[in-house]
């Protein structure tokens, strides 16, 4: 990425189906470096009061996480309107850690404000590419955790999400009576709202609105669509209005990006947007790239982090002969020791009992009492506990269900849960689940 892109010099026709492979910029040249759109491209400061008011409608009915979020959401709206001549889909991703964060209110907004939107909680890749069309439609889509789910699913459904990312990426398909092969559109904006994260390849591609519920002091105006849509289709209409004819000028910009690689491939699309409309937004749509940007790099770092920690527990148990369980003090020594390892440096003084509970809880594993060889007991983890998160977060791990060392047992059996497993037998069970040891109450 971060290669010199082509851009078509006039918008796509409208229709849907199949087009030529080459996409509609095969012909154009490279694009010389251009800042901000000449007052006379911005509408006489038109652009930067729509974009004001747009902000405040969105701002109005969902809390998002930072000013920063709003400006991006903002802008995006606005980019579905141009898509037709960007090089660029960016998609959103609207991610939460439960239920009642605002994820779908997200969508519903984005609903009454982008260019032809289409609402879905499930789709085919068949169904998707043929709805794309030559000239792109915004796809919506709602529990998104639904479809990816499981490490390994839905592959072709998320490649498809992915090449959409950028022009000149078609699927091809065997199509009509003659057995022809034919290049289906994939490029299209997309929202995805999901509890937990996407798949990483997906939100490498996305601007990020990691959600959360709102405060006790935080109020929004109640979403009701005989209020709301009136309101947010009159902004669309005279979004599309200030930009149709400030397309040509949009595919042939090539903004100064204060990110590089991907990111400017994401961004790109927005801070076009932000220099057409002039004002305070141009300045406005760089900081939040930075921010946003610079906040989902620290996510992918302790993501990583997190990751190696359980293929470190992974084979750590694997040289003790897979013990039912393994006390907390034991796993942090056994950590420590790995001289390659980041844990000596973790933190001021190095990894310790209380670094790694917190570490494992965002995987819904806890420590508990047990009781070990000799009668001894401490605080530890189950193993069992760590199977499903192995299999999500670690693929590539293949569990064979080894005869467990009988070497640890609950310090106390919680009344009415059945007993642990017997030898021979490894219990694979969600996190927390009734199978393997027994935490005390």
């Amino acid at each position: 990425m971060g290669t010199d892109t082509l851009v078509a010099g006039t918008a796509q026709q409208e229709g849907t189906g199949p087009v030529d492979a080459r996409g509609p910029d095969q012909e154009a040249g490279p694009r010389p470096p251009r800042g901000p759109a000449a007052p006379s491209e911005q509408g006489s400061g038109e652009g930067a009061e729509l974009l004001d008011e747009l902000r405040a409608a969105i701002g109005k009915y969902v809390v998002l996480p930072s000013d920063e979020a709003l400006t991006a959401v903002t802008l995006w709206v606005a980019a579905t309107h141009i898509q037709s001549v960007l090089q660029h889909a960016p998609r959103l991703a609207v991610v939460g850690p439960t239920k009642g964060c605002g994820k779908s209110r997200v969508l519903d907004v984005l609903h009454e404000t982008v260019h032809q939107p289409i609402m879905t909680v499930n789709m085919s890749t068949a169904v998707l590419f043929r709805v794309i069309g030559k000239n792109p439609r915004t796809i919506l889509v709602d529990e998104a955790d639904t479809i990816f789910s499981k490490a390994g699913e839905n592959e072709e459904l998320r490649g498809l999400l992915n090449a959409g990312h950028q022009r000149n990426r078609p699927a091809w398909r065997i199509s009509g009576p003659e057995h022809k092969p034919t290049p289906y559109p994939t490029f299209a904006m997309a929202a995805l709202a999901s509890i937990g994260d996407l798949p990483d390849t997906i939100t490498d591609r996305a601007v990020v609105l990691r959600m959360q519920k709102r405060k006790p002091g935080e109020k929004v105006t109640p979403f009701r669509s005989r209020y709301a849509t009136p309101e947010l289709n009159a902004l669309r209409d005279k979004l599309a209005a200030w930009l149709r004819p400030l397309r040509g000028t949009a595919g042939r910009m090539a903004p100064t990006m204060p990110v590089e690689d991907r990111a400017a491939d994401t961004w790109e699309p927005l801070v076009i947007i932000a220099d057409l409309a002039g004002g305070h937004w141009p300045a406005r749509a760089r900081a939040a790239c930075v921010a946003m940007t610079r906040y989902e790099a620290v996510q992918d770092e302790q993501t990583n982090l997190k990751t190696r920690l359980l293929r470190d527990i992974h084979r750590i148990f694997e040289t003790h002969g897979n013990p039912e369980a393994m006390s907390s003090l034991d796993l942090v020594t056994t950590l420590l020791q790995d001289a390659d390892a980041p844990w000596a440096e973790h933190g001021t003084k190095g990894l310790n009992a209380h670094h790694l509970g917190n570490m494992l809880r965002d995987f819904g594993i806890s420590p508990a009492n047990y009781r070990f060889d000799k009668g001894r007991q401490a605080k530890g983890y189950a193993r069992n506990r760590f199977l499903d998160s192995w299999a999500r977060h670690c693929p590539d791990f293949t569990e064979t269900a080894p005869a467990p060392a009988h070497d640890a047992t609950p310090a106390h059996r919680a009344q009415g849960k059945p007993p642990a497993a017997p030898a021979g037998q490894l219990p694979v069970g969600p996190p927390g689940g009734p199978t393997g040891p027994t935490p005390a109450r």
